[in-house]
């Protein structure tokens, strides 16, 4: 394990222009970032910006955090391994899943210490009347936390904590697979533990799943569930050209492309509506994606600048981007 080249959160200094909105003929809005493609073996494809500054690696972590519990013995298949992975919309069918992971443990929903939210997905959460910490996006994750402490004869009351052993568990899985010491912890917008990584080493970290045979059971698992991980946005990625892709908060994206080579990439200004349209372009760029499917489901994902309820502009990546490097 090597240290990351910079111990600093990425800056200003370490950026570019990553995409732009256009409306009627003129540039309104620039989304600015770093990013980076590895191939399979890790050797860098493309970089842009600076990948060795420190972001926070918020949700897109928890394709390590489950795969912790699967090391951990935990026995978690189909819909339900893919929740302990998920930021789920919150519908009854993620609930229903969350449920069962709870059921399994022997515990019931007040053992889940992520806060109380509204769901993400919209005629949901339209019918809702309350925050529910079962309808936040990470209880699925949390559920699974207290599986893995139930089998494991860990306490479930401080499973949130540093220095609870799941979290050190999960810690040294992050560490091994971006290749780099965690520098700092922060608490996340869930109330776990979240480390910070570079770009370069997350980056790396998705291109190890494959390496790894619970990883590849993880990756094959989330293929065959997409609607259960994210967004509908990112199901129609996963479903349509077999990446396995996440958004994190805070404009921070990753995806692996099935062929192994592997994006990550951090918008500055904490936005994601450009990251799946950046982070599919890099790796068709590359070619591990084809360009004309890639261009497609693009189109199909990214948010329609309107005017008057028509088109009159488009976001679109940087011309750098579109490039072939």
């Amino acid at each position: 394990m090597t240290a990351p080249e910079s111990t600093s959160p990425l800056g200003t200094e370490g950026i570019v222009e990553l995409a732009v909105l256009e409306r009627s003929g003129m540039i309104e809005s620039r989304h600015l970032g770093a990013a980076i493609v590895v191939a399979a073996d890790g050797s860098v494809l493309r970089e842009l910006g600076d990948s060795s500054e420190l972001v926070f690696g918020r949700s897109t972590l928890k394709f390590l955090q489950a795969l912790t519990l699967l090391r951990l013995g935990v026995r978690l298949d189909g819909e339900q391994l893919v929740l302990a992975a998920a930021s789920h919309q919150g519908t009854d069918r993620h609930i229903a899943v969350v449920e069962l992971i709870l059921e399994r443990a022997g515990l019931g929903r007040e053992s889940l210490q992520c806060p109380p939210d509204f769901p993400l997905d919209a005629a949901t959460r339209h019918q809702a009347t309350t925050r529910r910490r079962i309808t936040m996006n990470c209880s699925g994750k949390h559920a699974a936390f207290l599986l893995a402490c139930v089998r494991n004869d860990w306490p479930t009351s401080s499973y949130l904590d540093p220095a609870h052993p799941l979290q050190l568990a999960i810690r040294a899985t992050v560490e091994e697979f971006t290749g780099e010491p965690v520098e700092r912890v922060g608490v996340d917008g869930c109330g776990a533990p979240v480390f910070t990584v570079t770009l370069l080493g997350l980056a790396r970290s998705m291109a190890r799943l494959l390496d790894d045979p619970d990883g590849a059971r993880l990756v094959a698992t989330v293929r065959a569930h997409a609607w259960a991980l994210d967004s509908p946005a990112i199901a129609t990625a996963i479903d349509e050209l077999g990446v396995v892709a996440k958004n994190g908060a805070e404009g921070v994206f990753v995806a692996l492309a099935p062929n192994g080579s592997a994006v990550a990439l951090k918008v500055i200004d904490g936005s994601t509506r450009a990251s799946i349209a950046v982070g599919l372009a890099l790796l068709a760029s590359t070619g591990a994606l084809d360009a004309e499917a890639t261009a497609s489901v693009i189109a199909a994902t990214t948010e329609q600048v309107l005017g008057g309820g028509a088109r009159v502009g488009a976001l679109r990546v940087a011309d750098a981007i579109a490039s072939s490097g």
